[in-house]
């Protein structure tokens, strides 16, 4: 057993190198040279030693103590990141309506930064890759950003098969990459091995007393050396808590450090190495093979993230902020690993965007950082909420721990609004237009469930009435699918209408998503007796569970309500919206909202019904 429980550690912690560290791990290659190629560093042994020194003690603070020491402790239900963190934060507080409200804002619009995020990871990690190239040799300057572009869209059209298969290869490949960057960074800490000494803090609080303003300045650039960090808690669900911490302190911390050192020791001999100083620290022989190896590294930290935007997505529409998207499953053992076609060429194609507009790395350093750190705060603001209002510690703890991080992020966010003109924007756009189409979305729902609620007539009520002069009742069951609870579905009516029938048996069905990962199949289910065999039955999800009315409906067995399949019809109102002058949203916002419920996928395919037992029926509904 013993044993056991260590290959199995051991096989996740691999599996967390490849999946959780790739983004952290590929920011030696640009993180430093943006320090100092911004031309605030003055180049002196002495400033070499304080920007180490700043970078051990951010990486230290932000990412072993803040992360995986504090923040992943915050699991909902084994499940981590910032949709999980804003469930249990807004559960926390759901006894204060307003501020619960105030935390969804804030966390919806955290997730839509994600995106932002989603869009220039990929771009900046693949492109300081390829450009190692140019090291090899300038004329390879001009194939950069096309070849850029070709292992993207490579890396974008495989995603629909899947990463099951690839997906082996990335924990070893990563392994590999770690490795080769400690082995790089104690070849040149060796020529210099008193560089070591810049692991002490008072090289960093020296230089940020001797030069606060350039402190200030380059806080912008050193917070990519912890871009990645959200990824700790974001996959916490997949390999658990130990691993993570496992991978960080065994493994990655320690060949980041070391890289990082070996590149200063590298700039103390050779300061001109400052213009790309990751690939000029490899001998020639190794220099194609490392370029090579960056790129598989990049493509590695690219797929998380695009693996992250998908399981992302598919969470939001749980939560009720965007509407219902084709969601493909690519693997039968992992139901986690799915493919939205939507949100796969919506990044690509602003991917392109990205590497076309700022056609090199170091520019993309300049969008970058913003959307982190934006991100960061969020989550410290979130982390107060649940360690005070959930896990009940006292009020002088809460603040002075999540103040502490919370005063390093918004350092960091501060100096990244420098760059806001020079490219921080870019993101921030990216993330707004997402906050526009949520909040529209979640309004509009609203708006349309009041309305319905108005104009809809009381169920009970209805039964009693059409059960004084009862219609032809035909055999089967009937499943009329429910946005309300106690209310008549338009599809009942029509039905009455135009079929001027009753099945034998009904079931009024309503499915909740709930702010949870995981609901027990013990508690999927309610189900209450009206009367005439007519039912009303409730299905419960977590925003990670898989919606599947038929087999939800299947556990009503031994419950005095028997199901057969083959005699099973399910009814949908499919409702087209029609914006109107005055009350509800702004006009601009109705039209949106009508578009977007248009281009809804099929409430068939994404609650998994049958497509053979399918009856949907049309109304208008003004808003």
């Amino acid at each position: 057993m013993e044993q056991h429980a260590k290959s199995s550690l051991t096989a996740l912690t691999l599996g967390a190198i490849g999946v959780v560290y790739g983004d952290i791990g590929t920011s030696v290659l640009y993180a430093l040279k943006e320090v100092f190629g911004s031309g605030h560093v003055e180049f002196t042994p002495d400033n070499v030693y304080g920007i180490l020194s700043i970078f051990f003690w951010t990486l230290t603070t932000i990412v072993s103590i803040k992360y995986v020491m504090l923040v992943l402790r915050a699991d909902n239900n084994g499940e981590g990141g910032l949709v999980a963190m804003l469930a249990l934060a807004s559960m926390a507080v759901k006894d204060r309506p307003r501020l619960r409200n105030n935390l969804l804002l804030v966390g919806i619009f955290g997730t839509c930064l994600f995106y932002g995020d989603g869009v220039i990871t990929p771009a900046i990690s693949v492109l300081s890759a390829v450009e190692g190239l140019e090291v090899v040799s300038p004329t390879f300057k001009r194939y950069v950003i096309p070849l850029t572009l070709v292992i993207l869209f490579g890396l974008f059209a495989v995603q629909k098969h899947g990463t099951g298969g690839i997906g082996k290869l990335f924990g070893p490949i990563t392994v590999v990459w770690f490795a080769v960057i400690a082995s790089l960074g104690v070849y040149h800490i060796v020529a210099h091995p008193e560089i070591l000494w810049a692991i002490s803090p008072h090289y960093a609080v020296a230089f940020i007393f001797n030069e606060p303003s350039t402190t200030f300045l380059i806080l912008g650039a050193v917070v990519l050396c912890v871009t990645g960090g959200e990824a700790l808690y974001a996959d916490m669900g997949h390999f658990g808590k130990k691993p993570i911490r496992v991978a960080w302190f065994a493994v990655v911390m320690p060949s980041l450090t070391l890289n990082y050192f070996g590149q200063g020791a590298l700039l103390l001999d050779n300061p001109e190495a400052v213009a790309n100083p990751f690939f000029i620290m490899a001998p020639e022989w190794l220099l194609l093979p490392l370029v090579c190896l960056a790129t598989a590294a990049t493509v590695i930290a690219s797929q998380a993230l695009i693996s992250g935007a998908f399981s992302v997505t598919k969470q939001v529409v749980q939560l009720g902020f965007l509407p219902r998207l084709q969601v493909m499953h690519t693997s039968v053992k992992d139901t986690g690993q799915i493919y939205i076609p939507v949100v796969n060429w919506g990044l690509f194609a602003l991917i392109v965007l990205a590497v076309m507009m700022f056609k090199s790395s170091s520019n993309l350093a300049a969008a970058y950082g913003i959307a982190v750190c934006t991100d960061m705060m969020i989550t410290t603001i979130l982390t107060f909420f649940v360690i005070r209002y959930s896990w009940k510690y006292p009020l002088w703890l809460c603040l002075s721990a999540t103040g502490f991080f919370f005063a390093v992020d918004f350092a960091f966010w501060s100096s990244n609004l420098l760059k806001l003109f020079e490219g921080g924007w870019f993101p921030l756009v990216i993330g707004a237009a997402i906050l526009v189409l949520m909040l529209t979305w979640r309004d509009g729902r609203e708006i349309l469930h009041t309305k319905r609620d108005r104009d809809s007539m009381e169920l009970t009520a209805f039964l009693d009435a059409v059960f004084l002069a009862p219609p032809t009742r035909v055999t089967g069951t009937a499943v009329f699918l429910t946005s309300g609870m106690g209310h008549v579905p338009n599809a009942l009516l029509h039905n009455l209408k135009h079929n001027k029938v009753l099945h034998e048996q009904n079931l009024f069905v309503n499915v909740q998503n709930h702010e949870v990962p995981w609901i027990a199949e013990s508690e999927r289910l309610e189900i209450s007796a009206l009367q005439n065999n007519c039912w009303q039955v409730v299905i419960h999800y977590g925003f990670k569970d898989d919606p599947d009315v038929p087999g939800a409906l299947k556990n009503l067995q031994g419950m005095g309500c028997e199901i057969n399949p083959m005699s099973t019809s399910y009814f949908l109102s499919r409702d087209s919206i029609v914006p109107t002058v005055g009350g509800g949203m702004a006009q601009w916002r109705e039209k949106m909202f009508a578009q977007m419920h248009l281009n809804a996928s099929s409430a068939a395919d994404f609650l998994n019904l049958p497509s053979n037992s399918v009856v949907e029926l049309g109304s208008k509904i003004e808003i």
